[in-house]
Parts: C-alpha cells; structure tokens; sequence
C-alpha cells in the first residue's frame, strides 16, 4: 500500500510542476515545435534501454524535465531546461548532447543511468 501511496505523491508533484512550468507558447511564443529524441543507456549488458521521441507544442507544458528510467533511482532525471531555453534564447535550432543521472538509490552506482539527446526548435515564420 505505502508503494502506491509513493506513486500517486509523485504523480500529483509532477502534474504540480507541469503547471508551474507553464504553457510553451507562454513561455517560449516564438517556439512552434520542439522535439527531443533520446537515447537511454544503463549499466548492464545490453546498455541501451531505450530510445524516446518527445513532441512539446505550444499548446503543451514547458516541462523538459524527463524522469531516469531505473528502478529504485531517487530525485534523479534528466533536466532539458536549460539547455532549450539556451538555445531558444540564440535562436538555435538544433542542439546535441549528454546528461549523467544525478539520482540517487541504495543498490545504483552513480553513473547508473545517461542520455544522449538530439533537440530540434522550429520558430514561427515571424520570428525568423
């Protein structure tokens, strides 16, 4: 029970700070599209966990703040914040990089989890 408990506490907290961030077009009027292609690596094996695309549009929350994919990994992530607001503010349209979990976890070593991460910002045709 207090596993489900955690899990709707996180879930309400993460619909909080969604507001919070607010509205991409708010924020960011500008901006048209921003899309983020992750790749997710972990210790193990096969290191590659996953591979995500994430579309935010002006309609959605400027929330870049994407969660670690490992089990028992603590307050970590991976905040995109500030590198989109970076290049938004240079009028970048592409961006590539690597982020190191900053989380932690009684079992996890603490390069336990990374994504590399391609960002690709459309503007509108005004701003151009």
């Amino acid at each position: 029970m207090a596993h489900k408990q955690n899990y709707v506490e996180r879930m309400e907290l993460n619909k909080q700070l969604r507001r919070a961030s607010g509205l991409v077009s708010e924020r960011f009027p500008e901006v048209s599209g921003i899309v983020i292609h992750m790749t997710y690596y972990h210790k193990g094996v096969s290191p590659i966990l996953m591979v995500r695309t994430v579309n935010f549009f002006p309609s959605g929350y400027a929330y870049f703040n994407m969660d670690c994919m490992i089990k028992g990994c603590v307050d970590g992530g991976f905040d995109l914040t500030s590198v989109i607001t970076d290049m938004i503010k240079h009028h970048k349209k592409l961006g590539k990089g690597k982020l190191v979990c900053n989380g932690k976890g009684d079992t996890l070593a603490s390069d336990h989890a990374s994504i590399t991460y391609e960002i690709r910002i459309q503007y509108n045709k005004q701003s151009q």
